[in-house]
């Protein structure tokens, strides 16, 4: 608006100065005789020079209206995976084995000492009289007689210092059980021996094995 104010202003003084001209011209004209001419002149240039008023300034437009925004729709909530931790991988603990305690040291027990060896016999244990006489009918076992069982029983003495029999052991059966206990039994009873002797005379005990035979008594 201040612009076109000074503008407004310039052009009126501009038109005061001209106008001040002309009406010197037109004194002078009177006085050269010109004045019809320059009148006309005048008028015309008057004419010519009609400073027209410059049009109002047009209103004031009022501001558009603010451009309504578009909507920018937020963008979605994107949850983040749950951070997986790696799994904690341990080292097995180290199992240290103790040493296995020492094995205990298992003495053999100490031999016995080994009898003392028979002092060996000079003279050796003799029965007195035939051991087939040491039986008699009578010592055949009932049982046997009925089933008619014989044979001969194999059979060790051992003999004592007194020439008495101490054991009686049947080293091959006759096949029958009841035979083979009747002679160990009588013999051990019924038999007797001179006792053996060692190098110096002295009695000392000795074994002896024989074989008896069990027959059946004739009628």
């Amino acid at each position: 608006m201040a612009y076109v104010d000074q503008n407004q202003s310039k052009e009126k003084t501009i038109a005061a100065v001209i106008t001040a001209i002309l009406i010197a011209a037109v004194g002078y004209a009177f006085y050269t005789g010109l004045a019809f001419n320059i009148v006309k002149k005048v008028a015309k240039q008057m004419t010519v020079l009609d400073i027209k008023e410059p049009p109002p300034p047009p209103p004031k437009q009022p501001p558009p209206p603010p451009k309504e925004q578009p909507k920018v729709e937020s963008p979605p909530i994107v949850t983040p995976p749950p951070i997986v931790q790696p799994p904690v991988v341990t080292a097995p603990p180290i199992v240290t084995t103790p040493n296995p305690p020492p094995a205990p040291i298992i003495q053999a027990p100490p031999s016995p000492a080994p009898p003392p060896p028979k002092p060996s016999a000079a003279v050796r244990a003799k029965p007195r009289g035939s051991f087939q006489s040491l039986m008699s009918t009578d010592d055949y076992p009932p049982s046997a007689l009925r089933n008619n069982e014989a044979g001969t029983v194999g059979f060790k003495l051992d003999v004592g210092t007194d020439g008495r029999v101490t054991n009686c052991t049947v080293t091959s059966s006759s096949g029958f059980a009841d035979l083979d206990q009747t002679a160990c039994r009588l013999l051990t009873k019924r038999a007797r021996f001179t006792p053996a002797k060692d190098a110096g005379g002295a009695a000392i005990g000795d074994s002896f094995s024989s074989r008896f035979t069990w027959q059946i008594p004739k009628d």
